[in-house]
């Protein structure tokens, strides 16, 4: 078989295949609760007329395409509240009758192909309010041919009436009457009630006068009865004391016996009673005396054992802080130790590398001095001359002498006057170089000079007058 043979019954299966599922598509099912119109080419009545829709309820139909199309109308039953006010009754009263209807597409074939052809493509709720206008309308016209009384005490004869009415109405658009619920009839002159009261009025007096004639027969029943009843009761009572009386000697004597019986046994069970309650009494005494020693023991076992737990407790804490406040100390004085120590190295290090420098720096000075170490203290010291001299100075430079009072008389015999004098005293108060070398355990050069002898004793001319 050749590649176009192939592709030629190829061809035939998929176009039999697509043929197949198309037919099946356009195969529409009608669920219960629906009913399906198919409306356009659909065929003729009776008559020779077109049909207008093909109405299905339950079953399946083939839809033709191009030629025919199909939609669904819901059977979901339809409430309409129907608020009638000011109806005109036959009694020229005007009366309200609120009601409710519930109303449904109907599924008998004449109407519901009416349903097909008005309310498809209708809203549920433009086909309520079609409904409520037809309903309206009955009501109306059944009210004005029917007295309040017919309506008010005859009311399956109204609602009859109703439904008759209303569902003829209803099926020539499709619909059919489920339930009619009037709730209330009322009138605004008070009509129906009055009549309510009067029927009511009349009960009550119809149930007054049965019951006065049921008391009136009981009473004289009662009567009778009561007669007849005291003389049967009147002869029995005498045989019947007679029959009692001998009872009651029997009795008398019988209980006797009994009550000595019952003392007898009573004596006993007491007794026995009394003896069976001490042994309880004492196995309990002895009970609860166990019972206590053996609290008292496990009380003082737990107290023991709590005071050891809570010594053991606080001595291991003790120690515990014994032995950390000891750690603390020994890391504390070790850290001071090292401190010191490095502080101490740090010191003896610049030290020797002080004694060092200046080591190096007197050899320096002693080569300057050509090797000659009285030359080379000389330089020293006159470099260091006049640093000692200010050291001198300074010693009285801090002294505070709030107040001073010199008499000066003129000149004394050396040529000095009082104040000159009393100067010259203060500096002289500065312990001399030799002085401050031989504290020190050093002899002052002698190329600073030799000490001079003392001048003789100033006549003081002056007089210093302490503060205040």
């Amino acid at each position: 078989m050749g590649e176009g043979a192939i592709f030629l019954v190829s061809a035939i299966v998929l176009i039999v295949v697509s043929f197949i599922v198309w037919a099946c598509s356009r195969y529409k099912k009608c669920p219960s609760d629906k009913i399906m119109v198919v409306y356009g080419s659909i065929g003729k009545n009776k008559d020779g007329t077109n049909r207008s829709a093909k109405c299905i309820h339950g079953g399946a139909e083939f839809v033709v395409p191009v030629f025919q199309s199909y939609s669904f109308l819901d059977l979901t039953p339809i409430s309409i509240q129907v608020d009638l006010k000011n109806a005109l009754s036959k009694q020229n009263i005007r009366i309200d009758g609120p009601s409710r209807f519930t109303v449904g597409i109907s599924t008998e074939p004449g109407v519901m192909q009416n349903a097909a052809e008005r309310l498809l493509g209708l809203q549920l709720s433009e086909i309520q309010e079609l409904a409520k206008d037809i309903i309206f309308g009955q009501l109306r016209l059944i009210i004005a041919t029917m007295d309040i009384e017919e309506i008010n005490t005859d009311r399956d004869k109204f609602l009859a009436a109703v439904s008759s009415n209303v569902e003829t109405e209803l099926k020539k658009i499709g619909l059919r009457l489920i339930n009619v619920n009037v709730t209330d009839i009322s009138d605004e002159s008070g009509y129906i009630s009055a009549l309510g009261k009067e029927a009511a009025a009349k009960a009550i007096n119809d149930a007054k006068k049965s019951v006065a004639e049921r008391e009136r027969d009981g009473s004289i029943g009662e009567a009778n009865a009561n007669k007849d009843q005291r003389i049967e009761v009147a002869s029995a009572t005498s045989v019947a004391i007679e029959g009692e009386n001998e009872a009651k000697m029997k009795i008398a004597m019988s209980d006797a016996a009994l009550k000595e019986k019952q003392a007898e046994a009573l004596r006993i069970a007491t007794a026995a009673e009394k003896i069976q309650a001490a042994r309880a009494l004492e196995e309990s005494y002895s009970a609860e005396q166990a019972a206590e020693e053996a609290r008292r023991s496990l009380e003082k076992a737990t107290l023991e054992a709590d005071i050891i737990v809570k010594t053991e407790a606080k001595k291991r804490q003790l120690e515990l802080e014994a032995e950390a406040e000891a750690e603390m100390i020994r890391r504390k004085a070790k850290g001071e130790a090292d401190a010191i120590y490095a502080k101490m190295e740090a010191q003896a290090r610049g030290a020797e590398e002080i004694l060092r420098k200046q080591a190096a720096g007197f050899a320096e000075i002693v080569k300057s001095a050509n090797g000659d170490a009285d030359a080379a203290l000389r330089l020293l010291i006159a470099d260091k001359l006049e640093d000692l001299m200010r050291v001198q100075v300074d010693a009285i430079k801090n002294i505070k002498i709030d107040k001073v009072t010199v008499w000066d008389s003129g000149a004394n015999g050396d040529g000095k006057n009082a104040t000159a004098g009393f100067l010259s005293g203060m500096m002289k108060s500065v312990p001399p170089l030799e002085e401050v070398f031989a504290l020190a355990g050093m002899q002052l050069p002698d190329m600073l000079g030799k000490k001079i002898d003392e001048p003789a004793t100033l006549t003081e001319n002056a007089e210093t007058i302490p503060e205040g």
